[in-house]
This record gives C-alpha cells, sequence and structure tokens, in this order.
C-alpha cells in the first residue's frame, strides 16, 4: 500500500479498532484460481498471536479456500470510514484557488500465514463469535442456538474454516492531517453537514488536533 509518512497509522490497537468496527473486509488471493476477491465478515482474536489472528469462513462451494489450502498468497483489507472532500470547504480555494477535489478515507491491510480448517466444533466457535460480535449490542440479541441444532449442523456442513494469524498489518488514515489547519476546520465543517459522515468528522478532528478547538 503506498504509505506517505503523514498518512501511516502504525498503532496496532487502532488497527485492530477499526477491524473491529468495519468486520466485513475483502478476502484476497492470488493462487491457482487466479487473483480473487470476496467480502467475508472477519472475527480478529487480538490475544491470539503477536499482532492478532484473524477468523472467518467460506462456502464449501467457493473455490478461495482451495487456493489457501495450496499455500496462495492472501491480503485481508478493511475499509473504515470514507468520504468525498470538496475544494470548496478549504479556506485555501478562497485564498490562491490552487486545489483540487480528494477522497479521505480509515484502512487496514494485514497479511499472514492461513490455515483451513474443516472441523465442525471449530466453525460453530466461529459463528458463535462473529454473531456475538455483532449482535452483542441489540436490546434482544440473537444467538445460534436460538436456531435448531440440527438446522445448525447441517448449515455447518456447508461452509469451511479458515485462520490466518497477522504478522503484517497496515493502517492508512488519510483524513486530511496534510492541509493547514484552516482547511481542516473547513473539511471538518463541512462533512459535518453531510449525513453518515460522523466518524469521518471525528477523524479530521482527531487526526487534525482540532477537538479542542470545537
Amino acid at each position: 500500500m503506498y504509505q506517505p509518512p503523514h498518512f501511516r497509522e502504525d498503532d496496532l490497537g487502532v488497527q485492530h479498532e477499526l477491524i473491529r468496527a468495519h468486520p466485513l473486509g475483502l478476502l484476497i488471493t492470488a493462487g491457482g484460481s487466479g487473483l480473487m476477491a470476496n467480502p467475508v465478515p472477519f472475527h480478529l482474536d487480538a490475544n491470539a498471536s503477536e499482532k492478532g489472528t484473524l477468523r472467518l469462513h467460506l462456502a464449501k462451494a467457493n473455490g478461495q479456500w482451495r487456493d489457501i489450502q495450496d499455500g496462495a498468497p492472501l491480503l485481508a483489507v478493511f475499509q473504515g470510514a470514507n468520504s468525498y472532500v470538496t475544494p470548496s470547504w478549504y479556506r485555501t480555494k478562497q485564498e490562491t484557488g490552487k486545489v483540487v477535489p480528494t477522497w479521505n478515507y480509515a484502512i487496514a491491510q494485514a497479511r499472514g500465514p492461513a490455515r483451513v480448517i474443516d472441523d465442525a466444533e471449530w466453525l460453530l466457535r466461529q459463528i458463535n463469535a462473529i454473531t456475538g460480535q455483532q449482535e452483542g449490542n441489540r436490546e434482544e440479541p440473537w444467538a445460534v442456538h436460538d436456531a435448531p441444532e440440527d438446522f445448525v449442523r447441517a448449515q455447518l456442513k456447508g461452509i469451511i474454516g479458515v485462520e490466518i494469524e497477522i504478522t503484517a498489518i497496515e493502517g492508512k488514515w488519510k483524513v486530511s492531517q496534510n492541509r493547514p489547519v484552516a482547511d481542516r476546520e473547513g473539511v471538518a465543517s463541512g462533512l459535518n453537514e453531510v449525513e453518515g459522515q460522523a466518524e469521518m468528522v471525528d477523524l479530521v478532528k482527531r487526526y487534525g488536533g482540532l477537538e479542542g478547538n470545537h
């Protein structure tokens, strides 16, 4: 990933936080089937290895797991908040006009050795973990055991597990921190008027040193 120094985010805790908040990652492999990418919900176990371990499952009909079993290199990509940034929000536009549009985003990418797991009990634990992660904040959370046991067992026969020990992880938080302070303030103010951009507004303020000014 192209990494200008001012956009790097090397804090493992921050990277993990993004993965937990945006667990639908893109699993990319380059194997015998060619270049393949599938969106998959991941569960992160931060304590299972030095940089964390990712666990997921794939449909057995999805040939990507066979490439992983054969040792295909893989990349897991997690896209966090993102937003278009219009030059109209920059103070610099009024001062010089020398501005262009851009896109703000936060993203994490993870790599590491993977193993394929065809074991019903492991799969059940993985399904329980990812379900609990997503259902935990609901007033009446749904649990896997709410479904009939024989139905769950039948569903498990159609999937296969993958575990990735993270050995390399990169974070890139491109959130206007390379702009002058007045431009950052303009971006935060502009995004605050755009529906669904509260997370990006928070990132622009936090990484742009603006929190104390608002």
